[in-house]
């Protein structure tokens, strides 16, 4: 059923059946099938799917490795507000992948990606508060941001 709604242009059976065959789920695994339909549905504009097809670029499944290309379909969801592609826009400034490395954005980035509640981003903050990278060394700062990981983990 969902193959039949993918194959006639439905985009959220699309970003589905991508899901499908990255998970093995009721299939095999096929990353080269699972990358082409995260690109279908990316195509007709399925809300945020830039994410799974970065994810594809940055790991390698079913894509050759582009780390550029993953940071540029990571920017877009970001930009989205889809939080994790927040987080990730965030790591690649930090670790400068696939983007020249620029932690005043990334430090932005992980602000965007903590108030929206992703636990990483807190992490992610609490360490740049514990070790002062992009920010004034702050252990209260970096307490509080743990401390607010910790209880999503709860």
């Amino acid at each position: 059923m969902v193959s039949k709604a993918a194959e006639n242009g439905y985009d959220v059976a699309q970003n589905n059946l991508g899901c499908l065959y990255r998970y093995g789920e009721g299939t095999e695994k096929n990353f080269e099938k699972s990358f082409y339909w995260y690109q279908k549905a990316a195509e007709n504009g399925y809300g945020n799917t830039q994410f799974n097809p970065g994810c594809s670029y940055y790991s390698g499944r079913g894509i050759k490795v582009d780390k550029t290309k993953a940071f540029e379909l990571y920017k877009i969801a970001a930009e989205k507000d889809y939080v994790l592609s927040q987080n990730n826009v965030g790591y690649l400034y930090m670790a400068g992948k696939g983007t020249k490395k620029n932690i005043k954005k990334a430090i932005y980035w992980y602000n965007k990606a903590a108030e929206n509640g992703d636990k990483v981003a807190h992490y992610n903050l609490g360490n740049c508060y514990r070790f002062g990278i992009g920010v004034e060394k702050d252990e209260t700062k970096h307490l509080i941001f743990i401390k607010n990981q910790l209880k999503m983990d709860s």
